[in-house]
């Protein structure tokens, strides 16, 4: 019964807002490229990491102390990350410090939050 309300009841298409939608589609390579942000973002572990990230760079260590997991998998889940470009990283002596790439992270993660918030 619920697929019902996730049909027209007859076919038939609207080419003026096909047309004005096709004017506002993402290209393909875009939407691969967001397509894999979200991916990337559908791991609680990393959406943790990029949390804590919010406020201040942390090291490798200190980041696997605030989500309780190894350095090993944190140091996995960083890579994944970089790759990305959702979180940066600079090298002090020995020392990995990783931060937010840029501030479009804190406002996904603002509008994520919102969003989760309204029933």
């Amino acid at each position: 019964m619920a697929a019902e309300f996730d049909k027209c009841g007859i076919s038939c298409i609207h080419e003026a807002a096909v047309t004005e939608a096709r004017e506002h589609m993402i290209n393909e390579e875009k939407a691969q490229a967001l397509a894999d942000t979200f991916k990337t973002l559908a791991d609680p572990t990393r959406v943790k990491m990029l949390f804590a990230l919010l406020n201040r760079e942390l090291c490798v260590c200190d980041l696997a102390a605030v989500i309780g997991a190894s350095e090993s998998a944190v140091s996995h889940q960083l890579r994944m990350l970089r790759t990305q470009r959702l979180v940066k990283f600079r090298r002090e002596g020995k020392i990995m410090f990783y931060s937010l790439n840029d501030n479009h992270i804190i406002t996904l993660f603002e509008q994520g939050i919102d969003h989760i918030g309204h029933s």
